[in-house]
Formats: structure tokens, sequence, C-alpha cells
């Protein structure tokens, strides 16, 4: 893995903590950052090693204020066709490890975005979510605008986006946004509770339950429903699914190994 000048990359018993580390401007997404985060996750999901991914932002202020605003003003009609951050969220989105996003401070527009990427958010009542982009006369470009709603409901998507309002952790949760609320100072300590928790899971169940909920999403129930069964049958041919049925009859933890 390379050394990065704008992240702090730390690998701890199968997680890897993504810390993005620019607390000086609020963890600010640039170009430079999101190049390396690709990296990064690029790196995580080649290896065996990496069983979780956990993405926070260095300091109490901020998760990541969103995209970095000079550069933005410098952006063209032409440049927002590139893939750029939505390009980058959708690879998280289909990362095969389970993505976490640790939330302190403020996760504002493209930080709001890049929580919204990952599979499971974590947040203490002092985080801030919102997406004000329609203040700079834009719209949210990194799957803002789908994600929210697919998550929290149209309604209430529209209400965050069209009035920009900015919201607490312990509303978030309310919403369903936030899937745990941790108390303050704890967030890492929550974070570690839920990933003891997945580590516990058949990993290419893992992978199969994750592509099948994102996959299946959007598309007709019927076909979605044979994408389940057939995920299903690949779990019935690992060895994996031996492990985890006779560990659970003979009352033992299950001992699997990808396979």
């Amino acid at each position: 893995m390379h050394q990065y000048e704008n992240l702090l990359v730390q690998i701890e018993q199968g997680a890897m903590w993504l810390t993005i580390n620019r607390p000086e401007f609020r963890n600010a997404l640039n170009h430079e950052t999101l190049q390396e985060m690709e990296d990064a996750f690029g790196w995580a999901e080649a290896s065996d090693e990496v069983k979780v991914i956990v993405v926070k932002g260095a300091g109490e202020k901020s998760f990541a204020a969103g995209a970095d605003i000079k550069q933005l003003q410098q952006k063209n009609m032409l440049d927002a066709l590139i893939p750029g951050m939505q390009g980058l969220y959708k690879k998280i989105q289909q990362c095969s490890k389970v993505t976490i996003a640790a939330v302190e401070g403020y996760a504002l527009g493209g930080g709001c975005e890049l929580a919204l990427a990952c599979d499971i958010r974590v947040a203490t009542k002092r985080a801030k979510f919102g997406l004000p982009e329609l203040n700079l006369g834009i719209i949210p470009g990194a799957g803002g605008t789908q994600n929210l709603s697919r998550i929290i409901g149209k309604g209430r998507a529209l209400d965050m986006i069209l009035t920009g309002k900015i919201i607490d952790g312990e509303e978030a949760e309310r919403i369903g946004l936030v899937s745990y609320l941790a108390p303050d100072d704890e967030l890492d300590k929550q974070v570690e509770e839920v990933t003891a928790q997945i580590y516990k899971k058949g990993p290419v169940a893992i992978k199969l339950a994750k592509l099948v909920v994102h996959k299946g999403y959007d598309i007709d129930l019927e076909t979605a429903m044979l994408m389940e069964k057939l995920s299903q049958a690949v779990a019935f041919g690992t060895e994996d699914k031996q492990e985890g049925t006779s560990a659970f009859l003979e009352k033992r933890a299950a001992e699997f190994t990808n396979q």
C-alpha cells in the first residue's frame, strides 16, 4: 500500500481504518484526496487481510465537509460528465468488503454522499448530515439524489435537498439515515462492536448478500428473487456453508475459510 498525503490508513484485526486527514480544511474532499481514496479502496478490495473498511475523519469537527469549493468553482459543464466523485462512490458501493462510515462532526455534500455510499453508518449525536449543494447553484452529484431517497424515502430526501437543512446524529438515526447512534466519545468502540458481529459471518455469504441487496433493489421483484435464489445456490456449494451448519449443530463457533 502507498503512503498517502491526505489519508491515514491502519489495518487492525481485519479492519482497514481509513481516516481522511485534512482537519485544517474540515476534511474537505479535494481531487488529490479522492484519488488517494480510490487507490486505498482498490488495495483493500484485493487484500485477503481486509474484511471491513471503516471510513472516518480526523478530529471531532468533521467527517468530511464536502468537496473542495475552490476546485469546484473551476469546473465546467463537461467536467460533470467524468466519473469523478460519483464514480469513486459507486466503486465503494460495489466493494465486496463491508464498508462502515464512522461519522462525527460535519458530513456535508460529498461527505454525506460518502457516508451514504457505505453499507453501514455509525454516528454520534454530534454528527451533522446535510446536502446543501443547492446553496451553490448545483445539485448533489455523487449519488445524493438517488441514495438518500432510497435510504430514507423520497419525501424526506426532497426535504433535506430542497431546504438544505442539516440534521444531527439523533435525527439521522430516527429517520433511518444512521444505523447506530454511538455515545459521545465512543464512536470507535461502537464500530468495533459492529465489526465483531460481521467477523462471525461467512465471508462468501457477506459478498453474496451485498450483491443481491444492491443489484436487486432497482430491478423488478421477480428478477431480484431469482437473483437471490441463484446466489443461494452458490452459497450452498461452498465449504463455508458446510462449516456454518456443522458448527451450529455442534454448538461451537464456526471457522470460515472464505471458500
